[in-house]
């Protein structure tokens, strides 16, 4: 039995997890909503990985390899490209979905006092880019800020490029050995995650079925939404057939290995609605299949605060369903500028608290269609959590190994080995 257990990969003992913390939440929710330490712990474990991995690995990607601003330059030219013609593409498709199926039409909203709504944030370029810019890195790295991590570990390490002697050495061998030390890190805090998942799903599912008065309550709290959370699963599929396929056939990106590398971030996503919580196994698995470092660790952060194609796609759902909702009846014209509003407000404002709900109410204030609707859809906004956060995560792998192909540094030598060395 024990040799059973230890031949267990990581992927079957989180699926196993989240088996489990479902079936908690539903027999035992009192106990269930108890476990919520362990889950917070897991998270917090993980969230203390990211800022030590993304700076040292970035520093040493661009200032350890000769990199200069016109390679840099280049690389996050190409990435916001990406990242907005793909992002674009999710809120088309969310548009799309949402005028077929219609879930909003016939829809009763309840309005709620306005002492329970949520206050929206106005999001402005220029807050964007007041946001990008940290006024001390080590408050930024204090709140997990990533996009501007990104941007202050960047210009040190462009300057940290144009040191010569042993300074530039001491720096670039103290940055190399925290990277590596953060991936073991990883690789041990990645032994507690089934632990974390079960405990986050059992809490999730134990507080519905709480605040319902029994699973009944929770089943028909989910039925009362069910047709737009089925819209937005549905959409995301479509976008993972239509977009995201194709981008991979046409860079050449190996599906199997990509797919196997992959899945383990993706369940973790998923179970733990957390994009934190998988980013920094996800960077390890996209490295240990060719992608350099020097994109992994500038592209997958970066893509966090401009590519979230779950999020853009599920704003796009949520806006069309709040009009239905409210018998509005909007023109293409309208949907489009809306779409365009959708579009640029959802850059860099990953690092705000419930961005989505901020954006989303925003939005709908702009447009004078219900805020109530942000409100009603909290009540599922778990279940559509665990998927638009698991596509955001997907779409940034991908990112890596297509900006790795584009530019002419995709190691497929190294992906076979590793892959060889994993098989033996």
């Amino acid at each position: 039995m024990w040799n059973f257990l230890r031949r267990r990969t990581l992927t079957q003992w989180i699926i196993a997890a989240m088996v489990v913390g479902v079936l908690i939440g539903v027999l035992f929710p009192q106990f269930a909503v108890s476990l919520s330490p362990i889950s917070t712990v897991f998270l917090r474990m993980i969230k203390s990985i990211i800022v030590p991995l993304i700076f040292g690995t970035l520093v040493v990607g661009i200032a350890g390899h000769g990199d200069d601003m016109k390679r840099v330059g280049r690389l996050a030219l190409k990435s916001i490209i990406y990242f907005e013609v793909v992002t674009t593409l999710a809120l088309f498709i969310g548009l799309l979905a949402v005028n077929i199926i219609k879930p909003g039409v016939g829809v009763s909203l309840a309005s709620p006092d306005a002492a329970g709504a949520p206050v929206a944030g106005t999001v402005t370029f220029s807050g964007v880019l007041e946001h990008l810019v940290p006024q001390s890195f080590f408050a930024a790295a204090a709140n997990n800020e990533m996009l501007q991590i990104v941007f202050w570990s960047v210009l040190f390490a462009i300057g940290l490029s144009q040191v010569r002697g042993r300074a530039k050495d001491t720096m670039l061998g103290f940055c190399e050995a925290v990277a590596e030390v953060m991936f073991k890190f990883t690789g041990v805090v990645m032994k507690f995650a089934p632990f974390g998942v079960a405990a986050a799903l059992a809490f999730t599912v134990g507080q519905a079925v709480i605040k319902q008065g029994g699973p009944e309550g929770a089943l028909r709290l989910l039925q009362s939404l069910g047709l737009v959370v089925l819209t937005l699963y549905i959409a995301l599929v479509v976008f993972g057939l239509v977009v995201l396929l194709p981008v991979a056939r046409l860079a050449r990106v190996p599906l199997a290995r990509f797919v196997g590398a992959v899945k383990e971030p993706a369940l973790i996503a998923f179970s733990t609605a957390s994009s934190e919580a998988a980013l920094p196994k996800a960077m390890e698995q996209m490295e240990s299949i060719g992608v350099p470092r020097r994109i992994v660790a500038f592209v997958m952060p970066t893509g966090y605060s401009f590519n979230l194609d779950g999020s853009t796609l599920y704003l796009s759902v949520a806006a069309l369903f709040a009009a239905q909702a409210g018998g509005i009846s909007l023109t293409l014209g309208q949907q489009l500028l809306m779409m365009l509003t959708l579009m640029l407000t959802s850059k860099g404002v990953a690092g705000v608290p419930r961005a989505a709900l901020v954006i989303l109410t925003g939005t709908l204030a702009s447009f004078h269609l219900p805020a109530e609707a942000a409100v009603v859809l909290l009540g599922v906004d778990v279940l559509m959590d665990m998927a638009r956060t698991t596509v955001n995560l997907i779409g940034n792998c991908l990112a890596t190994v297509v900006m790795a192909r584009w530019e002419g540094e995709y190691d497929d030598a190294r992906a076979v080995v590793t892959k060889a060395v994993e098989a033996a």
